[in-house]
């Protein structure tokens, strides 16, 4: 799924350990969209390399947010999860969109 629309907030860094032993890094952000209700959606962004994706981003820019949404449910009740994995800036010049496109193109060969 793609949600658009104004980053208007980064939450702080969150990390932890893992009951493994592996340590996670978490940071959730804030994007306005133009939807009449609910305008305000909350995206998690996993792992570094999700994280420095966003790094790239700053407050108040248009942006794109391809995401997954999970719901699950504990104890009767359910709860939500939106998780980022690709972030971009809606202000990409027609040169980068094209690269990322083929990119994108290229990762559907058969081997």
């Amino acid at each position: 799924m793609e949600i658009t629309g104004k980053l208007i907030k980064k939450l702080d860094l969150e990390q932890g350990t893992s009951k493994n032993g592996k340590e996670w890094k978490k940071q959730s952000f804030i994007v306005e969209t133009n939807n009449e209700y609910n305008k305000d959606v909350c995206i998690n962004a996993f792992g570094q390399d999700k994280i420095n994706q966003l790094d790239k981003l700053n407050v108040g820019d248009k942006v794109s947010i391809l995401c997954n949404i999970y719901s699950r449910e504990y104890n009767g009740r359910w709860y939500n999860q939106i998780d980022g994995y690709f972030f971009a800036s809606q202000e990409l010049n027609k040169t980068e969109k094209a690269f990322i496109n083929q990119e994108e193109n290229n990762n559907d060969l058969p081997f």
